[in-house]
């Protein structure tokens, strides 16, 4: 793992870490030296945080105050300052625009946006020069993805980042946004055959991403090393968004061309 600069005795929080990208997040973090509050819906600790440094603490994004309990213990230890959010946590929601129901579209919603939004607002206060917030977004903030609730939430999202780093950048803290594209974690798992291999035809690395990949970019823009890096958005997508389909246009076109290809005239042979 490459050890990063100005992480070790920091405070970190990072939302949705129960498994996936967020407890590969926190676990890469605490390996770094930095002091990692994990936060997740579910009321206990998963075993795999049994034996590290990494505190867990319940928490229900959507919750404001969930956030107000939380800013409040963060803000106890002025032992180890709070240099650090990372907006993990995320649902999806796989319906089209027309069976989208409005229910389904205000919990994605609450989750994926309101949810940073409450993390922003309750944790900047705590922070000072040198500070970083990372959000979570998707490839579908690039493209228009079909789950018409999913991507239009993570379209939201790149707009949050954006008006967070304006606003925090005289405070020296940084913002930014990831943008990980088909990643192999417990949200994908459930994902149709079909859109996991139609994925990998417009993957121009031809494979899913590991979530250890996309924590290495999160801690990356956490720490001192992008120290001048605000308002980035960064795919970590195996080159998805870059070529607009191309891709998977190109290789059909090479394997038609191949067919097509006139016979051998046998007088020639």
């Amino acid at each position: 793992m490459i050890g990063y600069p100005g992480l070790a005795g920091r405070t970190i929080v990072v939302t949705g870490a129960a498994g996936g990208q967020g407890m590969r997040e926190a676990l890469q973090l605490s390996v770094l030296g930095a002091n990692v509050i994990a936060t997740d819906i579910a009321p206990t600790a998963p075993e795999d945080y049994d034996g590290t440094p990494v505190e867990y603490l319940p928490l229900d994004v959507a919750d404001e105050s969930g956030w107000r309990s939380l800013a409040a213990a963060v803000a106890s230890r002025s032992a180890h300052p709070l240099r650090g959010l990372v907006n993990n946590a995320g649902i999806t929601h796989r319906t089209r625009l027309g069976a989208t129901a409005r229910a389904d579209w205000d919990r994605v919603f609450a989750v994926n946006v309101t949810g940073a939004m409450l993390g922003i607002q309750h944790l900047a206060p705590l922070m000072d020069v040198g500070s970083s917030i990372v959000n979570v977004g998707s490839v579908a903030a690039l493209t228009a993805h079909y789950p018409a609730a999913y991507t239009s939430s993570k379209w939201a999202l790149r707009g949050l980042t954006h008006v967070a780093a304006t606003e925090y950048g005289p405070r020296g803290i940084r913002v930014n946004i990831v943008h990980p594209g088909f990643i192999d974690t417990p949200m994908t798992a459930g994902a149709p055959v079909m859109m996991r291999s139609t994925q990998l035809d417009l993957t121009p690395l031809e494979r899913v991403g590991l979530a250890d990949e996309v924590a290495s970019v999160v801690t990356f823009l956490l720490s001192d090393a992008a120290g001048y890096v605000s308002g980035a958005e960064i795919p970590v997508d195996g080159g998805f968004s870059s070529t607009a389909g191309a891709k998977l246009l190109s290789d059909r076109l090479a394997h038609s061309a191949l067919n097509d290809s006139p016979p051998a005239d046998p007088a020639l042979a």
